[in-house]
């Protein structure tokens, strides 16, 4: 009785593993491998069927038995040959998440470049376009500046003037900041080495920057991932850690280039950064960015003792 309750589950469970693999064979795109395997559940419910009705008959024929026995010749056989040849379902699996890892690094690099593309539009449209006119405007000021005698109108026109000159100065630092000359003229570490400067002139932090990178040059898009990377963390540093003091080295060695950043500030947990006040600080982006050339973003953090970033990637 017990084996025949056995034999009973077990013809359920082989003929349902045989109707799951049988629906598979349509996902797989009908590969040799998987109808084998497939073929192989079939033929071993079949053998328990066999098997079921042999335990009726009391004393199994020596025909039954036989069928039985080339039965798992068969199936031995097919599963051989089907577990060889699921490589082929396996690599192309592989293939696939290669293709859509190209293909999600290409989008990310279009994405970028556009990005970046746009800026430098905006910052040419914006010094070309507006400065002009403010520089216009600055000249006509200065020519009125003899005909007027009355000194209250003196005032009011030294006053215009000088608000002239800081919408001038203005246009030129966004326009900087959206696409800074320095970085496509002369390279990152003369760009950085601009930026931290300009950040140390408002004394609010302290930037020390060192590189032995002074006249070399990186592809545009490397270049451009790092720049961004290092204004995004000079920026969190400035808004969110109350950091007074910021350490920042761009090296080469022989085959990579390092970025390393670093600042006194408060820190933070790091395992808080799913959390949504945390995103905010573009922590995320600067990862995305990285990868897209190929590099690792590393950031460490603990609460009260500041906060540490490291950027590789290949020269």
């Amino acid at each position: 009785m017990v084996r025949l309750v056995a034999l009973i589950i077990s013809i359920v469970l082989q003929i349902f593993a045989a109707t799951i693999a049988l629906g598979f064979i349509k996902m797989t795109k009908y590969r040799l491998s998987w109808i084998l395997l497939s073929l192989s559940f079939v033929f071993m419910a079949v053998r328990k069927i066999i098997q079921f009705f042999e335990y009726f008959r009391g004393s199994p024929s020596y025909s039954w038995q036989m069928i039985d026995e080339w039965l798992g010749v068969l199936v031995s056989f097919m599963i051989i040959v089907g577990v060889i040849l699921i490589r082929e379902i396996f690599s192309s699996l592989k293939r696939a998440e290669v293709d859509r890892q190209r293909t999600e690094k290409r989008v990310l690099n279009a994405i970028i470049n556009t990005e970046e593309n746009e800026r430098k539009r905006f910052a040419n449209d914006l010094h070309d376009g507006l400065g002009p006119i403010l520089s216009t405007v600055k000249m006509s000021l200065s020519s009125l500046t003899e005909r007027i005698s009355d000194p209250s109108g003196t005032v009011i026109l030294s006053n215009t003037n000088h608000l002239v000159n800081e919408a001038l100065n203005t246009i030129k630092d966004i326009s900087n900041n959206l696409s800074p000359h320095v970085l496509s003229n002369f390279g990152l570490s003369s760009a950085i080495s601009a930026f931290t400067m300009k950040i140390n002139q408002t004394k609010t932090i302290g930037i020390e920057f060192k590189s032995n990178m002074e006249n070399l040059r990186l592809e545009n898009d490397k270049e451009a991932v790092l720049y961004r990377a290092v204004c995004e963390l000079i920026n969190n540093s400035i808004r969110h850690s109350g950091a007074s003091r910021i350490e920042i080295e761009l090296n080469k060695h022989e085959k990579f280039i390092t970025l390393q950043f670093s600042d006194n500030g408060r820190g933070f947990d790091t395992s808080a950064l799913s959390k949504e006040d945390i995103k905010g600080m573009g922590l995320a982006n600067i990862e995305t960015r990285v990868k897209t050339v190929e590099g690792v973003f590393i950031l460490e953090s603990t609460p009260g003792r500041g906060t540490s970033a490291l950027i590789r990637v290949t020269e």
